[in-house]
């Protein structure tokens, strides 16, 4: 039988490369033979934790800290397991143990900067981010979390700098193997915007197309998710949009850039924001269609949407518990009520709690979205990419905001946002969240809307 550090290693492999159960199976095994192993049981509560057993995650952390209490990382872990359940004086205590462990600690201050940005001590925050930045300046993580901070706070000099720590396009650069651009001239040059996971990163950030273009660019296009392409081909600037999997007609592009990258590389300060709006246009034939489609015009019409895409990370703050929340609003004379919601929630569209229009099952893409949009009077979203595609297309938007992680790019207790100007308001969760207060405010603005 191999000894404990060969099976050890094998486990810490397994478990870096993703195979849990399999690095479950060897981590009980070596426990059998050595209980006070602290590293290996730290390794099972990781395991557990990824797994999402959190009740014998904690269990396990604790018995590893027990047996060794100046285990930095295991005591972080545990931070991130109690953060994640909202345990936030526990998890500070965590870090800051960490720290009077270890104060060259980066990872522990980065992650305690995490725990104040949360509860907006974003003095404190950006504090512990620079204490890491100064142990390391190579740390990526504290990095990016300090761009938020800074770009929540509008400075947009530092922030964008910052941001460029994200290390999310490994294997774009490879399957691109383009070299991306740093702020070359363009004269003549082919530059493709890569791809961002976020639709609404892809709307927001592509309006820089034009700018590429007024730089000299000779081809500028768009790589996107299919759902985006044919939207994304009407954009000033972009000759063509090319769908995630479609073949490629012209590969010679002789750069490429993320699009949030364009931002720092065009300098944008607030007062500098390419903000004329609309920046996207739907299709006139598709908007003539859906005119026909959404029948005689009964009243204001208002889009609703109310979830976003469950795979983000704050989405259990930013979507609404359910179509129910906006009951509320039903009451008010004057409107027409149609449904946006494409994926998580689009069901409660079939059997809604007030009169509603669902037209989830018409849409096939942004596109259409666009071309509904173009019929309305109003849209009414969570933060989601419907948001910023009414936006860029000069549609009056509201969007409802959580308290708890309220996304950078809505800058802080703003009512308005100079990335759509005159167009998108917000209503923000009071401090400590809940949707009553918003949806309250949501109904008598709306109110007033019906009524102009």
């Amino acid at each position: 039988m191999p000894d404990l550090e060969t099976l050890f290693l094998s486990a810490s492999r397994l478990l870096g490369d993703g195979e849990l159960a399999a690095a479950e199976v060897l981590l009980q095994d070596i426990l059998r033979e050595a209980p006070d192993l602290a590293e290996a049981r730290a390794n099972l509560a990781l395991v557990y934790d990824r797994q999402g057993r959190s009740e014998l995650a904690e269990a396990a952390y604790r018995q590893t800290l027990a047996l060794a209490p100046a285990l930095v990382q295991a005591r972080l872990n545990f931070g991130l397991l109690l953060a994640a359940q909202k345990r936030f004086a526990e998890a500070e205590a965590c870090y800051l143990r960490a720290l009077r462990d270890d104060p060259q600690a980066a990872d522990a201050w980065s992650q305690l900067g995490v725990l104040y940005a949360c509860h907006k001590r974003e003095a404190e925050a950006e504090q512990c981010y620079r204490s890491a930045l100064a142990i390391n300046s190579g740390h990526g993580a504290a990095a990016f979390n300090l761009a938020y901070v800074l770009l929540r706070q509008g400075r947009y000099e530092e922030g964008w700098a910052r941001l460029e720590a994200r290390d999310w396009y490994a294997a774009l650069d490879r399957a691109l193997a383009l070299p991306r651009w740093q702020g070359e001239p363009l004269a003549g040059k082919a530059i493709l915007i890569g791809l961002e996971a976020g639709h609404g990163d892809m709307i927001q950030f592509c309006r820089y197309s034009a700018q590429l273009k007024a730089a000299g660019a000779r081809r500028v296009s768009v790589l996107c998710h299919p759902p985006l392409a044919r939207l994304l081909r009407r954009l000033p600037g972009v000759d063509d949009s090319i769908a995630l999997g479609d073949g490629v007609a012209d590969p010679h592009w002789d750069f490429w850039t993320p699009p949030l990258s364009l931002p720092y590389r065009f300098a944008t300060r607030l007062d500098s924001i390419p903000a004329e709006l609309p920046y996207l246009a739907a299709e006139p034939a598709a908007v003539a269609a859906w005119a026909g489609r959404l029948g005689a015009d009964e009243g204001r019409r208002v889009g609703l949407v109310w979830k976003g895409n469950p795979r983000f990370e704050n989405d259990r703050e930013r979507s609404l518990p359910s179509l129910g929340t906006l009951a509320p609003l039903a009451g008010i004379p004057g409107l027409q009520f149609f449904s946006l919601q494409k994926g998580a929630g689009e069901n409660e569209a079939a059997a809604p709690p007030f009169p509603l229009t669902d037209l989830a099952a018409e849409i096939g893409n942004f596109a259409d979205t666009a071309a509904i949009i173009a019929n309305l009077d109003l849209v009414i979203a969570v933060d989601t990419a419907v948001a910023h595609l009414a936006g860029a297309l000069g549609k009056p938007c509201w969007v409802l905001l959580p308290d708890y992680k309220t996304d950078w790019r809505w800058l802080e207790g703003r009512t308005d946002t100079p990335w759509y100007p005159g167009v998108v308001r917000l209503f923000r969760q009071p401090p400590g969240g809940g949707w009553s207060p918003v949806i309250d405010a949501v109904a008598a603005a709306l109110a007033a809307f019906a009524a102009t």
